[in-house]
């Protein structure tokens, strides 16, 4: 069963989207699965489900008139590093904090989703918050939301923006939710850089429907919702995209009165010799790769450089440039699983890797993972109902030694007859799990010596996983 979409433009500037029907998920349990240990935090959530259940809502409208109430905090806070794109935004967001850090200075952060715990969405100066904090500032948003019901991710971004502009910091990074023009975070509205990360389709639901004034192919759509972020004197730095797409994205700043730096233009960066090579205006730099596997990453790292080095705010030395790209993590993104009594199950020495990824993009990046290594690939796959399992499937078959289906715990997923299809035709098996732990230990009866695992299409299933493993984001 698929999940089902309605989407209404009932105002230029407000989108209403109707999510998956709650009663799919086990009682308590929010869309974006949030539950906390903590009982005063789960009070707020609890309130939060009732407050707007199984829905979630794109437009300015609604946070704008709840952080009003709140005395507008987003008004008070440091400069803003305010990131939006397809895939890499939250890896750009991880490097933009490791460069900030690394400096000396101390950064706020707020991204999405969180893997396994609520806390994850909003980091104060360098820290999770803390669950009395959390519950204590969900509770006063909750209690100003007044009759604008505002949508679980609208409440979330008031809550982090207020805690944000109550403790003082150097800087402030901002990760898009959806989209970026009508996004709850693009209520910021004068951020130091703004950043635009790789472009593909996902979400095509909320973002591809009709209105005014908007580009009518698919991809040039995409692009103008992501470039809805750039502001009038903020530079706005992106990453080079297909003509059509940079032409949209360029008429966007043109309009907003912002400064435009595409990469390939204004700056570029590739890898040779074994290192980062950077260039703009400002000269030319050489960096350690990024620890993070996959170069794909070294794309991401270069976007966060070109935002620090097209911006006046926030001073970082090239120094710790070189610093953020051993001291950068991000969970999830192709991210190998420490010894845990999750990976135990396995009962032997190869590697497993975790990945969240489930477009187009992801699956690309996965598959030249893999052909670097040039290893046989035993896959564990689980997505949900609206995405495609042939963007996963596809780039990575050539690799593939064996195939296993998941579930995606308390989310409508597809099921093993939509993985066989994806599969076309070949002739792989396909192996059906109740969950990873059992899939472990029956891959372990075949996995060879130099055999790699991969756990992937799903951030919900790897934040099981991590939680499984004892390996919860920090």
């Amino acid at each position: 069963m698929g999940w089902e979409y309605f989407a209404r433009y009932s105002y230029t500037e407000n989108l209403t989207i109707a999510l998956p029907n709650p009663s799919c998920k086990r009682e308590g349990l929010m869309p974006d699965g949030a539950i906390s240990d903590n009982a005063a935090v789960q009070a707020q959530l609890d309130r939060l489900s009732h407050l707007s259940p199984g829905r979630d809502m794109l437009g300015l409208e609604r946070i704008g008139a709840l952080l009003a109430n709140l005395g507008n905090p987003q008004n008070s806070l440091p400069p803003v590093f305010h990131v939006a794109g397809t895939n890499g935004k939250g890896s750009t967001c991880a490097f933009l904090r490791a460069a900030i850090e690394a400096s000396g200075q101390t950064v706020h952060v707020f991204t999405s989703p969180h893997l396994v715990r609520f806390n994850e969405r909003i980091r104060i100066a360098g820290r999770l918050i803390e669950d009395d904090a959390l519950a204590k500032v969900l509770s006063r948003v909750l209690d100003h939301a007044g009759d604008i019901n505002p949508s679980f991710f609208e409440v979330t971004t008031a809550a982090a923006l207020l805690a944000f502009a109550e403790t003082p910091v150097d800087a402030v990074i901002l990760e898009v939710g959806l989209g970026g023009r009508l996004d709850a975070t693009n209520i910021v509205q004068q951020p130091a850089v703004c950043g635009i990360a790789s472009l593909g389709m996902d979400h095509e639901a909320f973002l591809l429907s009709k209105e005014a004034n908007v580009p009518a192919q698919p991809m040039d759509r995409i692009a103008f919702e992501k470039a809805g972020i750039v502001k009038k004197g903020a530079p706005l730095v992106t990453q080079k995209y297909a003509p059509s797409m940079m032409e949209t994205i360029a008429t966007q700043a043109d309009n907003a009165g912002a400064r435009l730096h595409t990469r390939g233009d204004a700056w570029d960066a590739a890898i040779y010799d074994g290192a980062l090579h950077y260039r703009d205006a400002y000269g030319k730099i050489s960096l350690p790769l990024p620890r993070m596997p996959g170069t794909h990453q070294a794309d991401n790292a270069a976007l966060a450089i070109a935002m620090i080095r097209h911006q006046n705010a926030v001073a970082v030395p090239e120094s710790a440039l070189a610093a953020m790209m051993e001291w950068t993590d991000w969970p999830a993104r192709l991210q190998r699983l420490s010894d845990g009594p999750l990976t135990q199950k396995l009962g032997g020495d190869n590697p497993i890797w975790l990945d969240g990824g489930h477009n187009s993009d992801a699956g690309l990046a996965l598959a030249s993972h893999f052909k670097e290594l040039d290893a046989p690939v035993h896959l564990i796959l689980a997505m949900l109902s609206n995405k495609d399992p042939a963007a996963i499937i596809a780039p990575l078959l050539p690799w593939l030694k064996s195939f296993h289906h998941v579930p995606v715990p308390d989310h409508e997923f597809h099921g093993a007859e939509v993985f066989i299809q994806a599969l076309g035709s070949t002739t792989m098996e396909l192996h059906s799990h109740t969950d990873v732990a059992n899939t472990l230990a029956s891959i372990s009866i075949d996995a060879a010596p130099g055999d790699h695992i991969l756990i992937a299409g799903s951030l919900y299933l790897a934040g099981n996983v991590l939680k499984a493993n004892r390996q919860e984001p920090v």
